[in-house]
């Protein structure tokens, strides 16, 4: 986490009927050594729920995770959600939107990584099938080893892949679809529609969602000092006591 000083203001509970887009990692849940080892609590979904309540519907799960592992952590409740940084996105209706992928195209990228993993303790290997994440939150001193490898990888992949940068993870991900693609591919749909659009992010992955929803009049509200915004909340803490405010702001829908 970065311990620079942040200028931006503290967010502000929208009276207006508002459409939340939220980051997980960082924003909702604390970062830790692994994304296995992160875990969710009973208050947190009811509070997502009852939050999505308030929307009717209008809450999204934008994430870097799979949505099988976004159900997985927030089961029972299964919300609108993007993942893979928009790469699929399950609709409200239910409907998932994924596009078909030539994965044969990571397979070298992948044993690579798979190589360099078990060559350094500390490294961890995230496969999602369409993109990889190699983490070294355990190992920070393989930073530099880290990011000069995969930008080699890349490179070969490209135009298809790209390389994305997050807190303690690179990721090799496909190049097609960004957090801002899903965005406005929500707020082309119910519930989304005609809402104000909020986006909750604490790292440099979150800036295209960020844009999207600012270029639709919206709110972009960084969670820590990552990433500047206008908006800001200290940390997944203050994010759940800003929900609160939300939920006890909005009306129940009739």
């Amino acid at each position: 986490m970065s311990g620079r000083r942040s200028t931006a203001s503290p967010a502000p509970v929208p009276d207006a009927d508002a459409c939340l887009f939220l980051d997980v990692d960082g924003t909702l849940l604390d970062y830790a050594l692994t994304p296995d080892d992160v875990g969710v609590d009973a208050e947190l979904i009811d509070l997502l729920g009852a939050t999505a309540q308030r929307t009717q519907g209008a809450l999204a799960l934008v994430s870097g995770r799979t949505i099988n592992d976004l159900d997985r952590l927030f089961a029972p409740l299964r919300l609108p959600a993007a993942g893979v940084h928009g790469f699929e996105r399950r609709d409200a209706r239910g409907t998932l939107h994924r596009q078909t992928l030539a994965s044969k195209h990571l397979q070298s990228a992948r044993a690579e990584l798979e190589q360099l993993v078990a060559a350094h303790a500390g490294l961890l290997l995230e496969d999602k099938q369409s993109a990889l994440a190699l983490h070294y939150r355990r190992a920070p001193q393989l930073e530099a080893l880290v990011r000069h490898r995969l930008a080699q990888l890349q490179t070969s992949l490209l135009p298809d892949f790209e390389l994305l940068a997050g807190d303690a993870v690179l990721e090799i991900k496909p190049g097609s679809h960004s957090k801002a693609s899903a965005v406005e591919a929500f707020l082309r749909e119910a519930p989304f529609a005609g809402r104000l659009p909020i986006f909750l992010g604490d790292d440099v992955t979150d800036r295209d969602g960020f844009e999207a929803v600012c270029r639709h009049g919206g709110l972009a509200i960084a969670v820590g000092d990552r990433v500047s915004a206008k908006w800001r909340l200290p940390d997944p803490t203050a994010v759940r006591s800003w929900l609160r405010s939300f939920v006890e702001r909005q009306e129940l829908p009739p």
